[in-house]
């Protein structure tokens, strides 16, 4: 049997042109299923096998942050000239 492996995700980063792509593992070997990082950048590859535990926490770091960013940006694009 070999390992199963499902994509999940793919998607380019409008900055720096690198893709992505997230996927489950299923190991044939058993053990829990890991979480997939993928990111191509031209020949190079950098992949990572992560644990749900450590996907938990880095998507909360990833979307409190993303969140963080977003909130500043549309406070800035509605605050007028005029406002204090």
């Amino acid at each position: 049997m070999d390992d199963k492996i499902t994509s999940l995700d793919k998607f380019r980063v409008p900055l720096g042109n690198q893709e992505i792509e997230l996927q489950e593992v299923v190991f044939a070997a058993g053990g829990m299923p890991m979480l997939r990082l993928r990111i191509r950048e031209h020949r190079r590859f950098t992949i990572f096998d992560i644990d749900p535990v450590t996907a938990a926490r880095w998507a909360e770091t990833m979307g409190t942050w993303a969140r963080r960013q977003l909130d500043a940006a549309n406070d800035e694009a509605g605050h007028c000239c005029d406002e204090p």
